[in-house]
Parts: C-alpha cells; sequence; structure tokens
C-alpha cells in the first residue's frame, strides 16, 4: 500500500488553474526568443544547486553552471563536486528522456537514475536497494525523526509505485509529481540519496508531461530554499515512520504552492532577462562588437564569474579567440579581470553592472495561493503583485 492521492477539494483546483494561467504567460514570454537557452541554463543550474544543497551540498551557481555548461568549478571540490555532476548526470538523462517514445517507469529505472546520482561513493550503494533498516535523524539534535519502511518491503513497494506511474491518472500532472517524491522519500529505498531521488523523480514526471520546458517545471531551486518547510511538511505527514494510510493533503497543497512561487520567480525573472539582453545588445552594437560576445556580457552582467572556458564553450570558438575577445571587452571597460594565467576570471566593470541594476524587477514577497482561499468561495487570485 502506498500513498494515496487526496481528493481535490475547490481550492485545490483553484491553486492548479492559477499555475496553469502563469504557465500559459512563461510559454507566451518564452516565444522564440533567444535568450531563453540561457535561462534554461541558468535555472538547471540553480534546480541542480537547490537540491544538492539540501542534503549538505553546497557550491555557488557559478559552479553549478560550470557542471551545466561540462566545465571545471571556480571553488567546489571533493564530495561536494562529485554530488553537484553526479545529481548533473540524473538530470542530463532525465530530459533525455522527456519524450522517449519507448519509455515506461520501473524499478530499474530508478535504480539506473540512483546509481548514476551517487556512483562517486560506492559505500551509498549506488544503483542498489538498501541492505537493512534506514533511519533519518535531525542532525542538530540528533534525533531520530523518521523511519523507513522495512527492508523486505522495498522491492514490492517500488514495484507499486512504478505501476501507479505507468496507469492512467486523471489527477493533474503537478499531484501526481508530488505523490511520486512523496512515496519515494517515505519507502527510502537507499541507503543514502533518497531526497535528491525522490526530487528528481518528480522532475522526471513533470518533464514527462511537456509542460513547457522541464528546468522551467521543477521546484528543486524553491525546496532548497525553504528546507524547513520542506522538512516539516514531511515530517508532519509520516508521523516518524511508514504511515501510508495518512491523509497527504498538506503535502498536496505544499507542493501546488512551491510551483505557483516558482513559476512566478521564473516569470519575473523572464522579464529581467528580456530587459537585461536587449541592453546588453544595445552595448554591443554601440561598440561594434561581434555578436558571439553578447554570452560573455550577459554572464557577466548577471553577477557570475566568468573564466575562458566557459565562454569558449557557450559561444563555440577557439582558445585563442575567447581570449582576444575578453582582453578587448577589459580594454573597453566592460569586463574586469582578475588573476593570471589559469587562474585567471572576469566580473562585471561598472558599466554593466549599472544595467542589472536598471533592469531588476522589484523584489516583493510572493504570497501564499491559498492564504486567500475559503472552501466555500475562493474569490479571484492575484496572479501578479
Amino acid at each position: 500500500m502506498l500513498f494515496t492521492t487526496p481528493a481535490l477539494t475547490e481550492i485545490e483546483v483553484h491553486v492548479h488553474r492559477a499555475i496553469d494561467q502563469l504557465r500559459e504567460k512563461l510559454t507566451y514570454s518564452f516565444g522564440s526568443r533567444r535568450w531563453v537557452g540561457l535561462l534554461s541554463r541558468v535555472s538547471r543550474a540553480k534546480a541542480i544547486q537547490g537540491s544538492n544543497s539540501i542534503e549538505g551540498y553546497t557550491v555557488t551557481v557559478e559552479d553549478a553552471l560550470a557542471a551545466v555548461d561540462g566545465e571545471e568549478p571556480l571553488d567546489a571540490s571533493g564530495e561536494n563536486w562529485a554530488a553537484t555532476i553526479g545529481y548533473r548526470n540524473a538530470m542530463t538523462y532525465v530530459l533525455q528522456l522527456t519524450d522517449d517514445k519507448h519509455f515506461g517507469y520501473s524499478p530499474d529505472l530508478i535504480r539506473s537514475l540512483h546509481y548514476t546520482m551517487t556512483s562517486y561513493d560506492l559505500s551509498k550503494h549506488p544503483g542498489r536497494w538498501r541492505p537493512g533498516s534506514i533511519f533519518v535523524q535531525n542532525e542538530a539534535t540528533g534525533e531520530r525523526v523518521y523511519e523507513g519502511p522495512d527492508v523486505e518491503l522495498v522491492p514490492e513497494l517500488i514495484d507499486e509505485l512504478a505501476t501507479e506511474l505507468n496507469g492512467e491518472n486523471s489527477h493533474p500532472v503537478m499531484v501526481r509529481a508530488a505523490m511520486a517524491h512523496l512515496n519515494l522519500v517515505m519507502i527510502h529505498p537507499f541507503s543514502d540519496g533518497n531526497g535528491r531521488m525522490a526530487r528528481c523523480v518528480q522532475s522526471l514526471v513533470l518533464a514527462r508531461e511537456g509542460i513547457i520546458a522541464p528546468e522551467f517545471s521543477s521546484i528543486e531551486e524553491y525546496l532548497g530554499r525553504n528546507q524547513l518547510e520542506y522538512y516539516e511538511v514531511l515530517a508532519d505527514v509520516g508521523q516518524g515512520s511508514w504511515h501510508p494510510e495518512r491523509d497527504a493533503t498538506r503535502w498536496v497543497r505544499f507542493c501546488l504552492t512551491a510551483h505557483y512561487r516558482q513559476a512566478m520567480t521564473v516569470l519575473r525573472r523572464s522579464l529581467e532577462f528580456n530587459r537585461m539582453c536587449n541592453a546588453v545588445d544595445e552595448l554591443v552594437e554601440k561598440f561594434k562588437l561581434p555578436e558571439r560576445t553578447f554570452y560573455a556580457l550577459t554572464d557577466t552582467t548577471q553577477g557570475f564569474r566568468l573564466v575562458n572556458s566557459r565562454y569558449r564553450s557557450v559561444a563555440e570558438i577557439s582558445q585563442n579567440l575567447a581570449s582576444r575577445d575578453l582582453a578587448h571587452l577589459c580594454a573597453l571597460g566592460l569586463l574586469e579581470a582578475h588573476g593570471e594565467r589559469r587562474g585567471r576570471f572576469y566580473t562585471a566593470s561598472p558599466i554593466t553592472r549599472e544595467i542589472r541594476t536598471r533592469t531588476r524587477e522589484p523584489r516583493v514577497p510572493i504570497h501564499d495561493p491559498f492564504s486567500e482561499l475559503t472552501e466555500t468561495a475562493p474569490p479571484q487570485l492575484a496572479l501578479f503583485r
């Protein structure tokens, strides 16, 4: 027996409609604009960073971008970097499966994703079910907060989960993805990496539905920024051990709230990105620069440190040409260089920092979409504030 999807009230249906409206706005906002690929790249990096940070693997957004681009990190090393690469590889596989005509959920798929994610440490039994009991502890207090189901139950529970995911289901995709996440993390089938796997599978369910780009549908960034509430909701639903008979409504509402707020964040980010890219285009035209320098200027204008290898990878040019471009941008006062030789990196100059300042959207707290609703008469949600 798994956790069952709760019956949706008019409240959940109304919030889901509001999220659909946001998705439509995002689809229109993206259109065929050339900067969407750059925004997608940043969104993937923030999702990787957010999901791994929940498990204590911390890297900068710049190093998460390096992972996305297949480049070496500026700061990360050791297990932090290995975990980042593992998660990147697993999510890359998820993206490959979005339109696979022969796709099907299976225990082997789940184990393969786990191997891809954790193979850097064989002590984590990558790709294998946990060999025995498992307990989750509060790192701050040492208190045991959750005990997974008996190890003998794991294979049949995962079989049931795969069967459910492959079956017909009339519930909205965001609810189905949330329930896949909940069931996998509560089964806790692996020795390590269960949270990352549950978030990865949630993203896979979303990606398979083809709702805009998977990078823009993921709530991993949101979960990484709201870890305490994430853990608190899971603890409330789980009540310390395997209790699939419990009501999962609070979990579903938490995930719908995450989707709503993440969609609002991506929409705000897309508006900023559009204005920023227009301003960078004007700069490229003003200084009569090659179009490819747009990539160097957009990365640094966003506040990221840029290295030669990343620029030449994104712009698809040689190392020598990248070096000449970057030196020229420094000479014009559009970039600032730091360090020497292999340690050299580039940051925004006062000119490009000013672009970032004037193109930013005001930071206004995003409301809880459930806070404005009642069971009997849900009012119209304000989509923008």
